[in-house]
């Protein structure tokens, strides 16, 4: 086991497997990673609550971004064979 996947540890996928849904998983999962760990920093004293707020809304656009350039649920009605159900 290395260090990365020690400190960063990434857990399994259940969801559509797609390329872009498997990419925005890891892309959640960093998230929520680097937000508890932002946490931790400001609940310890390490880190002023301003700072944390910014870091995590910084966090936060990035992922909307990252959903955004993915075309994450754009299109609801799709079935997986990319029809349009209805």
């Amino acid at each position: 086991m290395n260090k990365d996947d020690f400190l960063y540890p990434r857990g399994r996928y259940y969801g559509q497997v797609k390329p872009e849904n498997l990419v925005f998983n890891a892309n959640l999962q960093e998230f929520a990673q680097r937000v508890s760990y932002i946490c931790n920093l400001e609940t310890g004293g390490k880190l002023p609550p301003g700072q944390a707020y910014e870091q995590i809304k910084d966090l936060w656009k990035q992922l909307k971004r990252s959903k955004k350039e993915l075309r994450i649920g754009e299109d609801p009605f799709q079935d997986e064979q990319g029809e349009v159900g209805g």
